[in-house]
Formats: structure tokens, C-alpha cells, sequence
């Protein structure tokens, strides 16, 4: 039978009862579990596996299955039910409670609890949890953790249930619980619409599913105006701000696989009640989202008034001042670059866009020079620490993450700087733009003075953000600012073949072919099959790139691929480059799908302003805390500590996708192409991964996939309204 195969109906079915050994893997978002268990009657641990919300070692548990013999792993009971339950001996609670289930409690804590408490140790956890101030030890603060982490556990478990019986994975209860809290069944039961508003990670069809479990008609008004949300929201996650009316309905009556007139009529009840708004874009009529449409239209009013009016620098003699810094500096600007600094220098909103090698670095460098010479106030930001480093490292000036720049609140989320609590600053200079979305252009703009100069650098070229809208492509097509857009590529950039090749794969043309034997940047290496180019990249990135160019793989050579999925996705490649780059010896933790240990790269997936870490930022394991149940990982030589049940948003970085990477540069990046990411292949992607390249880039797959994109692939427009709005 293949791998992972549910029991066949003609299997005979039996009831398995025993205390759980191992868990050798569970992944909360699917409720799949690997279990070693002591079964009754049986000598040895069998292999259990099935679904279930939470499970621990030391848990008692009753399966109900059939036996197959799978081609992987062998003989496995597959349970079609899986339910567990307390353990009840002293050895099962010390299990169990040393098994990282319970956050604030090792081995050594739970040995202690145990040996206090006895078979007591569950009741006094429910209802007198004030006595573990008579374990010696233990804090006040750890305390608290661990009766929260306790209280948490009991509610994940019996909500799970619950989203059982309405057709949910029981492995979501823990990402609801986080989102809903201890009131999570109340609220769906209210609201099942809940679960795609406020859950990442739930989509509307699995909350529709839950909402017609709970009794809730197909044709329901609620369900249809729900429909129509959902068909903007996944606009949304496509970069969109907006859709055609037409287009809206249409797509949310294939979802809902509903009434096209019945839809209509439920966008109107929507318009009405102001929870969407209706507009145009160059007068055919759309549907918005109320928070983008209002975002976008505040981001026009506001750069409108800001462009408006003298810069707070006044008039500068650059005949005298340009000698002076080109002296200081070393470099002599272009007459290209001449002409450019004249331009940005008489605007008080400006921007800066062009492809590597054109000297947007030198350009900005001059700029500040010039500015600082004068006294002006200058702020300087970027959208990812990595960025914010790069520009701190080429202007010699501080430039700090936007979320750092507008002072973000952990506990709300929320920004501290806006217009109640200003950025102070005569000038505030962003970089990699390309990259801001709608919401955060928002929220730098509100912050920034009227009487302030603003200048947005970027590569107009690159994939626009991974949240919604496109805002410097709209600012610039607007012509409501100047624009200097660098062409020129300098001497010193014309030898690199990495960036004569980002610029003929922007211009539409394919990369030339380097000699054999010949000394390059830049390399392509034809893998005919997803499998022969996946060793290809181990190979490249274990021994060819360390052993030729004296780069580190662990700390140099980044993989960059288009997609997730697949044999030459991100996720398999991480797994198979860790097998090879840093096996896991000694301490290490099976969480979420991933395994952690110490010397593992790893990425944050999602802001985190708890932990002041967000999401593109890259780290390294430091250990693995069995005790403390911790993850500790350092993030440009900044500790951070993550409990066992909190690395849903931590993964390996071996590889990543292209997206995650903007913003980045690395000494080596190593590329697959292949016509497995056709859903993801276009001329952008291609351009921005391989100027994520600082000293060398190999690209490995299928000539012809490579063909594909630079033609144009599957490049889509957004849809945006922000260029009518600056054009007012």
C-alpha cells in the first residue's frame, strides 16, 4: 500500500489501547501525528499514525484502525479514530508533563512536580495551581507560564474536538485558540465567519464548511455577503487593492457556487452597510475592501500635499558643493548622475529607481553628503533589517526597518508614530520601495511632516510586495513626482556578468552563454528532470561553490527557488540541503514539520514584534533548551528565545522562495528553474533572484522554463487605484 494510504475497507478493524512512548512527528496545522506506543499485549512499541489536535508522550490512547504494511516505513496500525487521554500512572504524568507539551516545564521540573504531587499532579494543576510555589525553584514568572500553558492545553484539546465535529482539521484548535481565545466556541458558533476573518491560515471555504455544519442555509444572505468579502480578500492576497464589479461576483459565485443575481444583490447589502466600497478605475465600476480603498486614496491626498511647496533644504550651489563631496568620497559623479541630483535636490518628493549597476548607491550617497553639509535632519529606512543593514553599511548613516522607524506596539500591533506623533526629520529616505505595500506606505506617510521632503529609492523592476497594491509603480506612473531613473550601468559594473544578465533578462532576452572554462559571476547549468537538478544543487552547494570560490555553504550560498512545492521547492530543498549541510546530532526538536538544531539556519516567516524579529529575517539555532523547552536562535547578534509550541512562524533557511528574499543580498545564490514552477515563472521573479546575487549566481534547471519566464511568463497587472488617486 502507498505511503500514508488510509486503511482499506476490507481491512479488518481493531481497537489498540496503550500509553504513548514517542511522538515522532505531529503537525498542529493538519492534526497528522506518527506515534511510538506501548500497546497492551504487545511486546514491542508499535507505530501508530492518525489525526488528533494535541499529543504528548506519556498520554494514554485508544486507536481505532486497521494494520497496513506500508512501502516506506513498514507495518503501521493506521487509526481512522485516535482519541487520548490523561495518563494516569506516576511515570505516564512524568512523561508527559517533560514532553515540551506543557511550556515551563523540562525534565528536571516535571521529576520534581511529579514526585510532590504523585497521581495527584493533574487536580492540583486544574484547581490549585498556587501550589507549585512549594516546588523549590520555581518563579512566580515561570509559574505563571506554566499555569497559562496548562489552562491553554486543556481549552486546545476540547475545542478540537468541537472543529472535528464541524469538518475542521483537529490540528487548527491551537492557531484558533491563539486567535479566538477562551471563548473560541462561543464565537464560531456566533460567527463561523470568524475563522477566515481572524485565523491565518483558515481560508473562507473551511470556515463555510464549519458554517453549514452549524446549519447555516448555501443560500444564506449572511453566507453570500460573506462570499462576496472572501472574493476581495483573495484579490488581496494576489496583491490586488480592488476588483472589476463584474469580475467579483463572478469569482464569488464559483466559490460559493452560488446565484450570480443572488451575489449581486448580497455586494450591494455589503456597499450599504459600508463594509465594502464601490468606486471606478477609469470608470468601470470595482469593489473594494473599506480599509485599501481608504488607504490608497489618504496615500494620494497626502503625497499630493506633500509634493507641494519648496524642499526644506532650500536652494543648494551644486557647481560648489558636488566638487566638494566627489573630493571627500573619491568618486566622481556622471553626467547622468549629475542631471539626476539636480532633479531629486529641487523636489520635495522624489524617486530614485534603476537596475543594479547604474549607481543609485553613489547618487544617494552624494545626496546625504550634500544634505548633511547643510544641516538637514535625515532619516533613513528600509522594509527588512537586512536592507536597513546594507543601507547603514553604504551611507555610513543609521537606517532603521520602517516597523522600527514608526515605533510598533507588540501589544496591539499597532504603530506609535502617526499624525498625533510625528517622525522628526527635514528628510526621510526609503529604500527598496518596490518592496512597501499599501498599508505600510500608509502608515509612513501619516508619520511624516507636511513641511518634510521625502525620497523613495527602488527598483521599479523587481517583484512588487507580497501584501497589496504596487505603490512606487503607481507613484511613478502618476507623474506627480520627479523621477530619476538610472540607466547607465558604470564601468566597474559592465564586467560583472551577474548584472549584464539582470539586465538583458529585464529587457526580455536570455542570458548569454559564458565559455567553457572561462571565469564568471554568472553560470547556467541545464538539469533535464527536477531530480537530477536537485543533486546538481546539493553538489553545487556542498562542495563545487565552497571548493572554487572559498564561500562558506553555511553562511554564504543561498538557494533561491520560485515556489514552495515540488522536488526543487523550497521546502524540499531545505530538507535535503540540512540533511547534508547540518545533520541533526545531539539536541534536537521535531516541531510543525521541520526538524531544529543547533547550527540550523533559520528564517521568520511572520512579524513578530514580541520578539522584535519579523518576518524575511534570517538567524541561526544557538541550542536546543530540553529543560526550558527553548529554541534559542541569534538574529544579527541579538538572542531570541522561542518556546517548543512557538515555531509555527521559525523554518529552516537553507532555501527559501524568491519573495522572501527582496530586500536581500547574498555573497552566493544558487537558483532553480524549471518548468515544475510554471505557475510561478516570470520575467520579474527571475530579475529579482538574481539580483539578490552579490559575488556569484548559478542558475540550474530547464533551458526552456528559463525561456518562459524571461519572455514575460506569468507576469499579471494588479489592480490598483492609487495612480487615479495621485493623479487626483
Amino acid at each position: 500500500m502507498r505511503a500514508g494510504a488510509a486503511p482499506s475497507s476490507d481491512s479488518p478493524l481493531e481497537t489498540l489501547t496503550g500509553t504513548i512512548e514517542r511522538v515522532t512527528f505531529h503537525s498542529p496545522a493538519t492534526g497528522f501525528a506518527v506515534l511510538k506506543v506501548r500497546v497492551r499485549g504487545k511486546p514491542q512499541p508499535v507505530s501508530i499514525v492518525g489525526t488528533t489536535s494535541a499529543v504528548a508522550a506519556g498520554e494514554m490512547m485508544t486507536a481505532e484502525g486497521s494494520w497496513v504494511n506500508d512501502r516506506t516505513h513498514g507495518l503501521q496500525f493506521k487509526a481512522a479514530r485516535l482519541v487520548t487521554a490523561p495518563p494516569a500512572s506516576k511515570d505516564g504524568i512524568e512523561r508527559y508533563l517533560a514532553s515540551g507539551a506543557i511550556k515551563g516545564i523540562g525534565i528536571a521540573t516535571a521529576h520534581k512536580i511529579v514526585q510532590a504531587f504523585g497521581k495527584r499532579t493533574f487536580e492540583v494543576l486544574d484547581t490549585e495551581p498556587h501550589r507549585l510555589k512549594e516546588i523549590v525553584g520555581l518563579t512566580d514568572a515561570r509559574i505563571r507560564r506554566i499555569t497559562e500553558s496548562w489552562t491553554e492545553d486543556r481549552i486546545v484539546r476540547d475545542l478540537g474536538v468541537f472543529l472535528q465535529e464541524h469538518g475542521l482539521g483537529l490540528g487548527q484548535a491551537a492557531r484558533v485558540f491563539r486567535a479566538l481565545g477562551t471563548e473560541a466556541i462561543g464565537l464560531i458558533r456566533q460567527d463561523p465567519y470568524r475563522l477566515a476573518r481572524d485565523v491565518r491560515g483558515i481560508g473562507f471555504l473551511t470556515a463555510d464548511q464549519v458554517a453549514v455544519s452549524l446549519g447555516l442555509a448555501r443560500d444564506a444572505p449572511e453566507r453570500l455577503r460573506a462570499g462576496i468579502t472572501y472574493a476581495l480578500q483573495e484579490a488581496r492576497d494576489d496583491g490586488h487593492t480592488g476588483l472589476p464589479r463584474e469580475e467579483a461576483v463572478a469569482l464569488a459565485a464559483r466559490l460559493l457556487d452560488g446565484d450570480t443575481a443572488r451575489i449581486e444583490e448580497a455586494a450591494a447589502a455589503e456597499v450599504a452597510a459600508r463594509n465594502l466600497v464601490a468606486d471606478t478605475i477609469g470608470g468601470e465600476p470595482h469593489l473594494f475592501l473599506k480599509d485599501l480603498h481608504r488607504a490608497e486614496k489618504i496615500i494620494g491626498e497626502r503625497l499630493r500635499d506633500l509634493a507641494k511647496g519648496s524642499p526644506p533644504w532650500g536652494k543648494i550651489d551644486l557647481d560648489t558643493e558636488v566638487p566638494r563631496v566627489e573630493a571627500r568620497t573619491g568618486k566622481a559623479l556622471a553626467p547622468s548622475q549629475r542631471e539626476a541630483l539636480a532633479t531629486i535636490l529641487a523636489a520635495k518628493v522624489s524617486v530614485i529607481t534603476g537596475g543594479p549597476g547604474v549607481g543609485k548607491t553613489t547618487l544617494l550617497d552624494t545626496i546625504l553628503k550634500l544634505l548633511t553639509r547643510q544641516d538637514v535632519s535625515v532619516v533613513l529606512a528600509a522594509p527588512t533589517g537586512r536592507a536597513a543593514k546594507r543601507m547603514t553599511e553604504q551611507t555610513g548613516i543609521e537606517a532603521k526597518t520602517i516597523h522600527r522607524l514608526l515605533e510598533i506596539d507588540p501589544e496591539f500591533g499597532a504603530f506609535s508614530r502617526g499624525r498625533e506623533n510625528l517622525i522628526d526629520c527635514d528628510l526621510l529616505v526609503v529604500d527598496e520601495t518596490s518592496m512597501v505595500d499599501v498599508p505600510l506606505m500608509l502608515a509612513l506617510v501619516e508619520a511624516l511632516p507636511a513641511d518634510a521632503g521625502l525620497l523613495l529609492v527602488g527598483d521599479v523592476d523587481q517583484l512588487p510586495p507580497v501584501g497589496p497594491g504596487q505603490a512606487l509603480a503607481d507613484i511613478i506612473a502618476s507623474g506627480l513626482v520627479p523621477v530619476a531613473r538610472l540607466t547607465e550601468v558604470f564601468r566597474q559594473a559592465e564586467a560583472s556578468r551577474i548584472i549584464a544578465t539582470a539586465h538583458r533578462i529585464n529587457r526580455g532576452e536570455m542570458p548569454e552563454a559564458v565559455p567553457a572554462g572561462a571565469e564568471s559571476d554568472f553560470y547556467w547549468v541545464e538539469a533535464s528532470t527536477p531530480e537530477s537538478g536537485l543533486a546538481k544543487i546539493i553538489e553545487m552547494v556542498k562542495e563545487r561553490i565552497p571548493r572554487r570560490f572559498g564561500l562558506d555553504p553555511m553562511r554564504d550560498v543561498q538557494v533561491l527557488a520560485p515556489m514552495n512545492k515540488g522536488v526543487l521547492g523550497a521546502r524540499n530543498l531545505n530538507v535535503e540541503l540540512q540533511k547534508v549541510l547540518n545533520p541533526p546530532a545531539g539536541r534536537s526538536i521535531e516541531r510543525y514539520g521541520w526538524t531544529y538544531a543547533a547550527g540550523d539556519r533559520v528564517m521568520q516567516t511572520a512579524n513578530d514584534y514580541d520578539r522584535d524579529v519579523f518576518n524575511g529575517d534570517l538567524g541561526q539555532v544557538l541550542r536546543i533548551d530540553q529543560e526550558e523547552g527553548e529554541l534559542v536562535a541569534l538574529f544579527d547578534g541579538r538572542q531570541v528565545s522561542y518556546s517548543f509550541g512557538d515555531l509555527e512562524n521559525l523554518m529552516p533557511a537553507y532555501a527559501t522562495t524568491i519573495h522572501k528574499s527582496q530586500g536581500s543580498e547574498y555573497p552566493a545564490v544558487v537558483i532553480p528553474v524549471t518548468t515544475q514552477h510554471y505557475a510561478m515563472l516570470a520575467r520579474n521573479l527571475i530579475y529579482t533572484a538574481v539580483t539578490r546575487g552579490r559575488s556569484l549566481v548559478v542558475m540550474v534547471g530547464e533551458t526552456r522554463a528559463l525561456r518562459i519566464a524571461v519572455d514575460g511568463g506569468r507576469m499579471k497587472p494588479r489592480v490598483t487605484k492609487l495612480r487615479e488617486w495621485l493623479e487626483g
